[in-house]
Order: structure tokens, then sequence, then C-alpha cells
């Protein structure tokens, strides 16, 4: 609003100006000269508030950008925080299997299954997905690896065998399934 104001008298002041030189003319030889050396400093004024305004716009901009980039920094540097919370039950979980002085098959394989189920939650909250294809499905090369051909009865190009299931974190491939498939016959 303000600055609507300033423009508008910025239109008026040539005018103003004309108007103050006539009548001046026919008066004294320097009143002229002081009208032209008041608006100079009222030029020289507002030239020095604009620069003032632009040089704190500047900085405002200046530390936006670096806010940015420092939050930026942070959110790489702590993504996985979330994810690491996650596992650290797991990790707690294999080391108080390995502090057993004589454990029993039976304590290990349920003790493993237990970590197994953790570790599994920690995925499913993170959205890190299995791409485990079966047999018979058609290869897919975004989200499978063919590792070798194999002679098979299936029809070319299927998957035979899953020799590695692989992962995705949402819809974005982590490690793709590493699978065998048949030839074409």
């Amino acid at each position: 609003m303000q600055n609507a104001e300033k423009q508008t008298e910025k239109i008026d002041q040539p005018d103003t100006l004309a108007q103050e030189q006539d009548a001046t003319a026919g008066s004294e030889p320097g009143a002229g000269d002081a009208v032209l050396t008041q608006q100079l400093a009222a030029a020289q004024t507002q030239i020095a508030e604009m620069q003032d305004a632009f040089l704190r716009a500047k900085a405002d901009a200046e530390n936006i950008r670096r806010r940015a980039q420092e939050d930026i920094s942070k959110a790489h540097k702590f993504a996985i925080e979330g994810f690491a919370e996650l596992l650290v039950p797991v990790r707690d979980s294999l080391e108080m299997a390995l502090a057993i002085e004589t454990p029993s098959v039976e304590s290990l394989k349920e003790g493993v299954e237990m970590t197994l189920k953790q570790l599994a939650s920690a995925f499913e909250k993170n959205k890190l997905t299995e791409v485990l294809p079966q047999t018979g499905d058609k290869l897919d090369p975004t989200r499978h690896q063919a590792v070798s051909m194999v002679p098979a009865e299936q029809e070319a190009n299927t998957i035979v065998t899953v020799l590695q299931k692989g992962y995705m974190i949402s819809d974005r491939l982590l490690r793709p399934a590493l699978v065998t498939v048949a030839q074409g016959k």
C-alpha cells in the first residue's frame, strides 16, 4: 500500500518540479537551486532507504537458504534413525543368544525365530518389502536379475528357481531377486 503511494508521489513529482521551477523562475535567481537541493536530498534519502531494504531482504534470503541447507543436511544425516531404533532390539536378541553358555537346539531355534520376527517387523514398519517371485512367473527385469538360463519344461523367460530374494523400499528397488530362467524350447 505504501509502495503504491510512493509511486504515485514519484509520478506527481515531475509535475510539481516543473511547477516549482516555473514559479521560482520569475522570482529570485537562487530559489530554484534550493528546491533542487531539497529534491536531491529527498532522492538520496529514498535511495538510502531502498538500499537498506534491499540489503535486509538479501540477508533474509541468505538466512532462509542456509536454514534450508541445514534442514536437508539433518534430514540426510538422521533419515535412518527410525529404522535404527527398530534394529537395536534385534541386535540385543542376537547378543543374548550368543551369551548363553550351553544353549539347546530348541532354545536357539526359538530365539532365532523371535529375532526374525523382530527384524520382519522393523522391515514392515519402514516399508522394506521382499521381492520373492514364484516358479513360473515371468521375468521382470525391473525387479529380477537373471543369473543363468536353464533348459526347462516351462515357457521361455519364466522363473525356474529363486537363488536369492530381493528387496524394495516403498516403490524403489533396493536389491533385485536373483533367479534362473527357463531357456526357449
